[in-house]
């Protein structure tokens, strides 16, 4: 059964390098974990995530000496640099003279309708959009009041209440964010306000926890939402690497078919009919194909019984026996070989594929 299509959104551009929304990619994004002040630590940090696959990086302003710091890493930077801004307004003026390329900031939190005025006709004369983030742990006192807790209806109307403020001073290229630590809040008020606004979607599970619970809250919570059609880039935080954050988005967009980065690997979990070291075998495929970039399914099947149907399905596929494994390459087999040799001969494959369909690509 198809997936739903994606919700229709307006386009955002974050300078010449992205478009968020319409029908254009869902982009990754994540979160530098070092301080902005520290230019060399930034940047470091910034190669490593682009390597991960990073493809637009919010750093933290938390003073004037990070604000003045901007400029440096966004001449040095691959990828387009958004600076995370709270309640000065300086420090929002000060990182558009830097030439960032996207702002984070609430309007309602900097100050005066002046100030406001100030860094809207700032960012629009440079043409420098804004995400307005909504979070369930700091929304407005009255809204508590009102709704006694975080609710959807309450993060929505926060939201509204921002993006209201920017449609006075006709400012439309504005992205939003409502999230929460809690998969069902988060996904509630994201699905609340999709059916009220055509601005685009940045999709996060805030706060979701170490590495490894995180990743599963952030997988459940965000595939439920671009299983549905929701959301135009996406963010995962996580208590950990930032390059995991990239690594754990980048497969959940590859989980729910919303975008393919080269190959995709399938493994089988092993049983006792397992005679093969299948897990070492498929942790080194996963590893060595990674830098491949034509999208291809590959599988590692540990015995007969699933192994030889799935690896037929697969481009590339390996169903293991008692110490050897039947290679198959587009659902034929292509030969018998030993597990010493499995992998090198399975990537071996993999390669072949992946520069056909490249020169392929290059010939049309």
């Amino acid at each position: 059964m198809p997936m739903p299509t994606r919700r229709v959104t307006r386009e955002v551009h974050i300078g010449d390098a992205l478009t968020i929304g319409g029908d254009h990619p869902i982009v990754v994004q994540t979160m530098t974990k070092t301080d902005t002040r520290d230019v060399p630590a930034t940047l470091e940090e910034i190669f490593r995530l682009v390597q991960a696959g990073c493809e637009m990086v919010r750093l933290a302003v938390l003073d004037r000496q990070a604000a003045e710091a901007l400029a440096k890493i966004k001449a040095a930077s691959p990828i387009p640099i958004v600076a995370d801004i709270h309640f000065d307004y300086r420090l929002a003026l000060i990182a558009l003279q830097s030439g960032v390329q996207k702002l984070r900031l609430n309007p309602g939190n900097i100050g005066s309708p002046e100030r406001v005025r100030a860094v809207v006709t700032e960012a629009k004369s440079r043409g420098v959009p804004i995400r307005i983030g909504v979070n369930a742990g700091s929304l407005e006192k009255d809204l508590i009041e009102k709704y006694g807790h975080p609710t959807p209806e309450a993060m929505v109307e926060s939201g509204m209440r921002h993006l209201e403020i920017l449609d006075d001073l006709n400012f439309d290229q504005v992205i939003i964010s409502l999230k929460a630590p809690e998969v069902a809040l988060t996904v509630d008020a994201y699905r609340l306000f999709s059916r009220q606004s055509d601005v685009p979607l940045h999709l996060g599970i805030t706060e979701s926890g170490t590495v490894w619970s995180g990743s599963i809250r952030s997988s459940v919570g965000l595939g439920i939402l671009l299983s549905e059609g929701i959301g135009d880039t996406i963010r995962v935080s996580l208590s950990g690497p930032a390059e995991e954050e990239v690594k754990v988005a980048r497969e959940i967009l590859r989980a729910t078919d919303r975008r393919v980065f080269g190959p995709t690997v399938y493994a089988c979990p092993t049983c006792g009919r397992c005679e093969i070291d299948l897990q070492k075998v498929a942790a080194e495929v996963e590893q060595r194909v990674s830098g491949f970039t034509v999208p291809l399914r590959i599988s590692v099947m540990g015995c007969v019984v699933n192994g030889p149907g799935e690896a037929k399905e697969s481009d590339v596929g390996l169903a293991g026996g008692r110490g050897f494994g039947f290679l198959y390459k587009n659902g034929e087999i292509a030969g018998k070989v030993s597990q010493e040799e499995m992998v090198d001969r399975l990537v071996d494959e993999v390669r072949r594929l992946d520069e056909e369909a490249k020169a392929s690509a290059e010939s049309r």
